[in-house]
């Protein structure tokens, strides 16, 4: 039987339908959520998924700030431009967009931004919240993720999690997340990465995989338990075709699996969202007032 998807848009859209209650709410108290969005350089697809943010906050009723530099641009000049959104009473949340141009500290960048108007949830400060346990704005892709398999009513605690890579956006802060004594989570999480050995070992006792080593086909239908949920987290580029890190063929065996496109990506986008509105709300609790 082939495995029931996992489609991420679907879940997009229901995600908004909710937020525009929510925001409609945030009206009548005179306040409008705020998503600022910093972009600097070129790079296409930098432009591609914050064209994609800003479209879908502007369909919900998010107001969309938005600054856009020059690949030229000094980091002092950038610094000004992070120093103005944290000031800026309109912006409840935004993000800054990565990679930078070369010549830039990305690391100092990120470290600029106000913890408090994280959207991204990527800030240092935030992590660190996130490995005690503790409220804050958590990393999008890794809140969506656990998003998505809840509204497909995946089971995810007392599981057996096992997530392939370990970067910043993904691996490590989704296994923090998964791991916690929370509901919809409290699972057993296994790391694994490119230079686990005998791979399969660890994949075929797993109730759920999350392939975000952004390497092609590195999970193939051999290496799943029939039934299990599989998310494909990680992709590569082959000229302008999307090579997927999941091989089409597990969606004869799992249970649940993620498309080859429209998975992963709207859940980061509508965690985003999500968050600017909660952090809109924080605003409304303390009687803020537009």
């Amino acid at each position: 039987m082939a495995a029931t998807l996992l489609d991420g848009n679907a879940f997009l859209e229901a995600v908004k339908d909710e937020l525009r209650v929510r925001i409609k709410q945030l009206a009548e108290k005179g306040i409008t959520p705020g998503l600022g969005t910093i972009l600097v350089g070129d790079d296409p697809n930098s432009h591609a998924y914050v064209r994609l943010k800003r479209e879908n906050s502007a369909e919900i009723g998010i107001k969309s700030i938005h600054t856009e530099l020059p690949s030229t641009v000094s980091q002092d000049e950038l610094h000004a431009v992070i120093d103005k959104y944290n000031a800026d009473p309109e912006v409840h949340g935004y993000l800054l967009q990565v990679p930078l141009p070369k010549h830039l500290d990305e690391a100092a960048a990120l470290m600029r931004v106000d913890p408090a108007k994280d959207a991204d949830g990527l800030h240092p400060v935030n992590l660190g919240r996130l490995v005690q346990g503790e409220r804050g704005p958590r990393p999008c892709t890794p809140l969506g993720i656990q998003a998505l398999l809840v509204h497909y009513k995946v089971p995810i605690e007392g599981q057996h999690v096992v997530i392939i890579g370990r970067g910043l956006t993904i691996g490590r802060p989704l296994a923090n997340l998964l791991s916690l004594k929370e509901t919809h989570a409290n699972a057993t999480v296994t790391v694994c990465h490119t230079g686990t050995n005998f791979l399969p070992t660890y994949t075929k006792e797993a109730d759920i995989i999350v392939a975000a080593a952004g390497r092609p086909s590195i999970v193939t239908a051999d290496m799943v338990r029939p039934g299990a949920a599989v998310v494909g987290a990680g992709m590569t580029m082959e000229g302008r075709r999307v090579i997927p890190d999941v091989d089409e063929a597990v969606g004869e065996v799992a249970g649940w699996i993620t498309p080859r496109l429209g998975g992963v990506g709207p859940t980061t986008r509508a965690m985003l969202l999500r968050q600017t509105v909660e952090l809109a709300e924080a605003e409304a609790s303390r009687g803020g007032n537009r």
